[in-house]
């Protein structure tokens, strides 16, 4: 006869994960991953070694990369998580998965969830003006670096490929900090454009 589980050890949580609310029971050690893998069935999110050394289970809390089988699901309550099924607008693939995707960033395909994710992360965190261990001047006057092959690689490095795809993975970080950049500019050109206009 199965256990019954006791208050003690169980929350009833509610999680907010890309976008939509999902309450569940969880054990108090239940790991975020597990959580999404196996109570909210998501299992884009990959499970690899269960220690945060590989970088598979990266996904954003609160738009920051964490490593979710580290992060206890209950003390992600109240936080915005977003994995890899809640990246794309219906048919219409993320920046970031479109250059993986153009840039054969990916050969199993394992890792890529957490490289996706994580890569958001590093261009969020880059464009911030966040230094990394490549980062040569890091006075905060000094402003972002540039988004060189060595920075990014220092900043993925947190994400293991067992294929070795880290050639086509650096070139898509960059296709997509690009990317970013380029629409960042526009919108402020029209936003800049809507101002004069109204002065």
């Amino acid at each position: 006869m199965a256990a019954v589980p006791t208050p003690s050890t169980y929350s009833a949580i509610t999680l907010t994960v890309n976008g939509e609310q999902y309450a569940l029971p969880v054990d108090h050690r239940t790991t975020l991953l597990d959580a999404l893998r196996e109570h909210l069935d998501l299992t884009g999110t990959k499970k690899g070694c269960d220690q945060g050394q590989c970088g598979a289970c990266t996904v954003l809390l609160d738009g920051r990369r964490t490593v979710s089988c580290l992060q206890l699901a209950v003390a992600a309550e109240g936080r915005a998580i977003t994995t890899i099924e809640g990246l794309a607008d219906g048919d219409q693939l993320h920046p970031v998965q479109q250059a993986f995707l153009d840039l054969d960033g990916y050969q199993c395909g394992y890792c890529t969830p957490g490289q996706i994710c994580s890569a958001l992360g590093v261009i969020e965190e880059h464009a911030a003006g966040w230094p990394s261990a490549a980062t040569a001047d890091v006075r905060p006057e000094a402003g972002p670096p540039p988004l060189t092959p060595e920075e990014i690689r220092e900043r993925m490095s947190g994400n293991l490929c067992r294929c070795g795809a880290y050639v086509s993975i650096v070139q898509a970080v960059a296709q997509a900090a690009q990317a970013q950049g380029q629409e960042q500019g526009q919108t402020q050109a029209r936003t800049d454009k809507v101002k004069e206009a109204a002065a």
